[in-house]
């Protein structure tokens, strides 16, 4: 009997991070993937449809305000600043749209270069780090921090019983 508590305990302890995972994949499908797109489109048109879909999701679940930090707030983790750099790449992707092909060109570089940072193994999006757990970044910590000391603690009670009966 034993065995299967320390066994459901432990079961439960995961719990919380296969949600996180599944919580990133759902932010990765419905947003991260059409900003990507809309970096890469090649033509304004196509541009503003993936960012619009991006933005509806980003409103739908409220990410416009905010930081996604924990214990203190930090300029890349500036949810707001975020969203309004996304608001302004969409006006000025509507505005250019009966421009010239100069301009919708360099309205595209311009998007592309807000919606992405070149690192050392290429380019990434701009995106606050801890965006797919946000608003409840403090809760998916406390939960985190309990899970691994439920997890480790239902582990070693379970190690330890089991050396008991050698």
């Amino acid at each position: 009997m034993k065995y299967i508590i320390g066994t459901l305990v432990c079961v439960l302890a995961l719990i919380t991070p296969v949600a996180w995972v599944v919580n990133k994949i759902h932010f990765n499908q419905d947003c991260s993937g059409y900003l990507k797109q809309t970096a890469d489109a090649n033509t304004a048109e196509i541009a503003l449809e993936r960012l619009n879909l991006a933005l509806d999701y980003i409103e739908r679940n409220r990410l416009t305000y905010g930081y996604t930090s924990v214990l203190w707030q930090t300029e890349d983790e500036n949810v707001e600043f975020w969203y309004k750099n996304l608001k302004a790449c969409q006006t000025e992707l509507k505005a250019c749209l009966n421009g010239s092909q100069l301009e919708k060109s360099n309205v595209l570089m311009k998007v592309r270069e807000s919606l992405t940072d070149a690192k050392e193994g290429g380019t990434s999006l701009t995106i606050p780090q801890g965006i797919s757990r946000y608003p409840n970044n403090a809760a998916w910590m406390i939960f985190g921090w309990l899970s691994t000391l439920l997890f480790i603690g239902s582990a070693s009670w379970m190690f330890y019983k089991w050396q008991d009966e050698l």
